[in-house]
C-alpha cells in the first residue's frame, strides 16, 4: 500500500511580539511600564535616566530625520522602530533600518569594530622557507 505524501501548507508569517506584547502595544506603553519587561542590564539603565546626549538622539529620531551617532550604547526602544540610524564603528557610520527584532538590544550590536581579516598569499617580506609558492 502506497503511502501518502503528506502536504504542508505555506507558513503564514508570524505576528511580532516582544514578551508577549505586539509592536503597536509597546509603542502606545509608557516608558517606565516597558522598561519593565527588558532583561536587568537594559532595565537598570533606563531607570537610571538617559545621558544628555542619548535626549538628543532619542529626540532627533522622533522627528524622523536620519540620524548619524556615536552613541553605541544607546538601547533600541519601540518608538524607533523603522527609522533608518547611522552608528560609528571607528571608522564610519554603518547604517541600519531598526527592524522590531531589535527591540532591547544596544546599536553598538548592529556597527561591528572589527572588520574580518583575509589573508593574502606569501609575497615581499615574507620569511625565506614561506616565499616559495610552486608553480603548476
Amino acid at each position: 500500500m502506497p503511502r501518502k505524501k503528506k502536504v504542508e501548507a505555506p507558513r503564514k508569517k508570524e505576528e511580532f511580539s516582544y514578551r508577549g506584547h505586539t509592536l503597536e502595544e509597546l509603542k502606545e506603553m509608557e516608558l517606565d511600564t516597558f522598561v519593565e519587561l527588558l532583561p536587568s542590564r537594559q532595565r537598570r539603565k533606563l531607570k537610571r535616566e538617559l545621558t544628555e546626549n542619548q535626549k538628543k538622539l532619542l529626540q532627533k529620531i522622533r522627528e524622523g530625520k536620519l540620524v548619524r551617532t556615536h552613541q553605541r550604547d544607546m538601547i533600541v526602544l519601540p518608538e524607533m522602530v523603522g527609522h533608518t540610524i547611522g552608528v560609528h564603528d571607528g571608522k564610519a557610520f554603518d547604517n541600519f533600518e531598526i527592524m522590531p527584532e531589535m527591540i532591547g538590544h544596544y546599536f553598538g550590536e548592529y556597527a561591528l569594530t572589527r572588520k574580518r581579516v583575509s589573508h593574502g598569499g606569501p609575497g615581499v617580506g615574507a620569511t625565506r622557507s614561506s616565499k616559495y609558492v610552486p608553480l603548476k
